[in-house]
This record gives structure tokens, sequence and C-alpha cells, in this order.
């Protein structure tokens, strides 16, 4: 990276060799690898033995966080995790003891281990949250109204870092959604009925430079890489509806998650563009060409597949998993070929261990009613399936779709006692919830219908309680948090990628502190060809090593693990410090994330 920020100037080999000093002692005189590896690991042994021998030094958190930095040090150090992960820790703690030349080690390698360090020896910050009480010092009716108080003073902080990002319900947010209407119907020559009508709005999906110019303010540089996309024949949409939801002074922000949904980054357009002709070799992450085993179905897990009758979506996700299949918009496209969805239904048939069927694609809500109607009707009648999900954005980007019409025929479809439906859509922020996207989910929920969110955590949705407002305000409308997903470690996707830690982070210090029904969600990284894997307890992840660019390296156990036989998979995080600084970029102070450090 170049033109590094003050913050990445404070990490220096200089500083970890000061930090380090007690732990680096030990390679003096040492003269080969694995004498140095071995002095090391029984080094950080010692510590944190030593530390814990005179706990009287060292609060509780202190203690926790120095035997968990012990343990991911000494993980590091073995030579399988060496193996596994293609850099070995042992080397560059005794190169950099010994002074030896390494160019490979960035501001951000030096800022992960200097971090790791201070926990190990117990001189790692607290992330201020909460002020330190006097609960711990009480008793009976004394503590409780002490603790009371307490947490009444801490969720006025919640409160007052979660009112930060302004709704889609707020009236300041509704005035600007009409007069953005107002202008984005005047730039497509539509009328207010047209703006209800789900089908005008997929057939006037804005994909071409000069509509989206008319429609949306947007920069030379956004406007660009749009271009440079279309003549790289990539998929790209925005509905009129989501074009409203983009403010006309974008230098404030409040947008910034929204636009980030659907305009490209340089990296994704340049990434795409370059492997055009093989997008399904160099794109496919999940290994979806190792888990089909007809056209149409995924499978992944014992009791559910995935099934794709339409290949494309009203509007196009930048960070869409599936990039590498999605056709253009769907406004210019039809549905599967019939003789291809008869042998993908059979094909379940003739599986009676399937029990849940996701129907996806591509959105299977830009299917005409009678269409889906027959589609699903047909997977109803499979006698072994007792759940069908729709996996659709079209509450998001197309609400006006979800038609009390269509909301009775999906309702018709429950049979409680032996078939369940439920929608499963993708709010990423609280912008995007409008009084359309309300009265979408309340038609689906009072015909009886589930609604569930997946919350993809990339860097625009990701700063201090930015998920916080986002899971109280869905539940308020009726959506369940479902799963929050680790951005695919896809190259084209980096923009978008956010550290594993932060979202752990995120888990601990803020989903923490509200309602457990707002925080219903589980993180999981989707491992590709086998699937989700939970992030949230360690014993599904090892901490191999941090790569010289301070990129973490994980290996992820498959969920099988204790049923069968089955490799891991080795994973490249994206490095915290970079992450950091594009916070600071933000006008964010990377203070407030102090703790990330300290999440493996």
């Amino acid at each position: 990276m170049t033109n590094r920020s003050p913050l990445s100037g404070r990490y220096t080999r200089e500083e970890l060799h000061n930090e380090a000093r007690a732990l680096l002692g030990v390679l003096e005189g040492v003269g080969d690898l694995e004498s140095a590896r071995r002095a090391l690991y029984e080094a950080v042994g010692r510590i944190q033995y030593g530390l814990f021998d005179t706990p009287a030094s060292l609060s509780q958190t202190q203690q926790i966080r120095a035997r968990d930095c012990a343990n991911v040090l000494r993980g590091m150090l073995l030579p399988r995790s060496a193996k596994v992960a293609g850099f070995d820790m042992a080397q560059a703690l005794w190169d950099v003891q010994r002074g030896a030349a390494r160019d490979d080690l960035q501001p951000g390698f030096w800022a992960d281990v200097t971090h790791l360090v201070e926990g190990l020896f117990g001189r790692a910050p607290s992330a201020p949250i909460e002020e330190d009480d006097i609960f711990d010092e009480l008793t009976g009716r004394e503590a409780a109204i002490q603790r009371s108080a307490d947490l009444d003073a801490l969720w006025e902080r919640v409160e007052r870092h979660a009112a930060r990002f302004e709704s889609g319900l707020s009236e300041t947010a509704r005035a600007r959604r009409a007069e953005r209407k107002r202008r984005v119907l005047e730039a497509l020559g539509g009328t207010e009925k047209d703006w209800s009508d789900w089908r005008w709005q997929r057939a006037a999906v804005l994909q071409s430079v000069p509509r989206l110019a008319k429609a949306v303010k947007l920069s030379p540089e956004a406007l660009g890489l749009v271009e440079r996309a279309r003549q790289g024949h990539l998929p790209f949409g925005v509905t009129p509806y989501y074009a409203s939801l983009m403010d006309d002074d974008p230098e404030a922000g409040r947008d910034r998650a929204i636009r980030a949904q659907v305009l490209p980054t340089a990296r994704y357009v340049e990434a795409m563009v370059e492997n055009r002709e093989q997008r399904g070799e160099a794109f496919d992450f999940m290994g979806e060409h190792d888990t089909s085993p007809i056209d149409l179905i995924t499978r992944r897990y014992p009791a559910i597949v995935i099934l794709k009758p339409f290949n494309s979506c009203p509007q196009i996700c930048t960070y869409c998993q599936r990039n590498w299949e999605i056709d253009d918009a769907s406004s210019c496209h039809e549905a599967t070929p019939e003789e291809n969805l008869d042998k993908a239904i059979a094909w379940i048939e003739d599986h009676p261990a399937i029990h849940d069927v996701l129907v996806t694609g591509g959105d299977p809500l830009s299917l005409g009613d009678d269409d889906l109607e027959r589609l699903l009707g047909r997977l109803a009648k499979i006698p072994h399936l007792d759940l069908i999900r729709i996996g659709t954005r079209t509450p998001v980007t197309m609400p006006m779709r979800i038609t009390e019409p269509l909301a009775a025929m999906l309702g018709r479809l429950r049979e409680p006692g032996r078939r369940d439906v439920a929608v499963v859509t993708h709010f990423e922020h609280v912008y995007e919830i409008t009084d359309e996207a309300v009265a979408a989910v309340d038609r689906l929920k009072r015909n009886g219908l589930s609604v569930y969110n997946q919350h993809v955590y990339n860097f625009f949705v990701s700063r201090r309680f930015e998920s916080v407002a986002l899971r109280m305000l869905l539940r308020r409308v009726g959506i369940d948090p479902y799963y929050t997903f680790v951005p695919k470690g896809k190259e084209e996707l980096s923009d978008y990628r956010v550290p594993i830690a932060r979202i752990l982070q995120e888990r601990k210090e803020e989903a923490r502190l509200i309602p457990g029904m707002r925080r219903t969600d589980e993180p999981v990284y989707n491992v590709p060809r086998l699937g989700k894997n939970h992030i949230r307890a360690m014993q599904h992840r090892d901490l191999l090593a941090i790569r010289g660019d301070g990129a973490r390296v994980y290996e992820f156990h498959p969920w099988e693990k204790n049923i069968v036989e089955r490799d891991p998979y080795v994973a490249f995080d994206a490095p915290i410090l970079d992450y950091l600084e594009r916070l600071a970029a933000l006008g964010e102070d990377p203070g407030r994330y102090v703790g990330i450090w300290y999440y493996f």
C-alpha cells in the first residue's frame, strides 16, 4: 500500500522489537530455525504462566486477553501452521531479532504482531465502550439499584451511537425520497401509476450511463466505472425505486451503503473485465461447479438444496456471490427453459433426504405470478419437502413486487404442521428501509409468511453500531435477523471485505448489548464447496499466521469434521490495519475500534 496514513506510521519494526524485547531475548545465540521455534514456543508459555502466577498485577480482562494471545501465538509458531499458511511466524520473529532483511513485512504485520505481544504481556488497552462502575463492590438491593443505573447509562450510549445512522423512515428521509422519486420519474418519463407497477420498475431498470446520469447524481469517476463495466459486458442494473434512495448530496454520506450496493469499484470492474471470458473459472468462489449434481441445483448439506430457476435479478448487487453466472438485469431475460426445470424438480423428487429447498438464483420474484405459482406448486407437491424458502431482494430493491395477490399465493402454499414457506431477503442498512418496504413485508406477514434477513457485513456497513441500528429496526418491521455473512474472499470484492476480527468485535461489544430477539443472526463464513462455518466459536477455525501484509491466515474446519474426514479450508483475511485506515478516511476514530486486535 502506498501513501500510508499516520495510523500506519505508528507501527514499525523498531516498535515491535521494543515491545517484544522480553520475548525475543530468548533467541540470543540461537543458530537455527527449529531451535528458535522451540525457544519462542516455550517462552510464550512461561510468560503466560508468570502472569497468572501473580494475577493481582492484571485485571481479569487483561488476564483473559493474555491467555488468548498466548494461545494464538503458540499456534502460529507450530511447524504445521507455517506449512499450511505459507508463512512462518517463527522465522519472521527470528529475523526481527537478528536484524535480517525482511522487505515483505509491512506496517499491517508490525501492527497486528505488536498488539498480539502487548496482549500477551497484559499491556493491551480496553475498548472505550462502558465506563467503570462500582457495581462489584455492592450487594443486595443497593447493588441492584446501582446495576440498573449503570445499564441505563450504557443503553443511552448505545442509542447515541446507533442514532448516527439515519433510517429511511425518518421524516427528513421521507421528504428527500419524495423529491428523488419525482426527479427519477421525470428523468424516465414515468407516472405515479408506473411507479407502483413492478413490471414498469423491472422494464425501466437503469443500465446505460446516460439514463443513470439523468436519474442519479454521480461523480465522473463513478460514471466512468459504470461505462467501463457496460463496455466490458458486466451485469449491471439499478431499479428506479432504488435510484430514488440515493441522495442528491452524496458527499453527506447518508447513502454511502446504498450506492455501494450497486456502483462497482475500480478493482471489481478491472478484475471482471480481465476475466470476462472465464468468469466461471475465475469467480466461482463457492465451488458451485463441484456441488451441482444437475443443472439448476446446488447441494452442500444433507437435507437442503438450492434451486435456481431464474438467472438474473431486477438489480445487480456488486458483491454478488454468483457474479460469474448472473446475467444482466432481468428486464432483458427470461426464465430457465422448462425442460431444465423439469429435470431439476424431478431430481429433488428422487432424493427424499431433501426437506428444505431455497428457491433463488438470480431472483425468483422476477418471474410473473403465474410462472411462480406453477413452479412453487410443483415443489409443494413433493411429499418430503417441508420448507420452501424464497431468496429475494425485491423487498429492498423493488418492494412494489410484493403485491397482495403474490403474498396471498405464497401464503396458500403453507400447510401448518406439514409445510412452511418463508422469505429470505437482504437489507444491508437502515437507510434502505422505507415505508414501501415496510408495507411489502407487512403484506407477507399478514399472509402467515416468516421473513428473514441475511446481512452481508461489508465495509460500507461496518462502522460502530451500524448493524445494531439495522437489527433494531428490522425487528420493528417484522423481519428476523438470520445470518451475518463474512464477505466472500473473492479478490474482485476486496473493497468490500472486513476482517473477521471486526465481525467478532461487533458481536461482543455492540450486538451483545441489544435485546436477544434483535440479535438472532449467526455470523458465518461460507467455506467453498462445503458451506457455512459458524465463526462465533473458536473450535471452528485456527489462526495460523499473520502474513507480511498483515492479512491473518485462518484454517476453517469443515462442519462435518466430527462426522466424516474432510479437508479444511485455508483463507486469507483482510488486514486489520488497512481496514482501520479506510475507516479513518471516512472520518471514523480508529481508537473506538481498539479491541479489534484481540478477536481471533
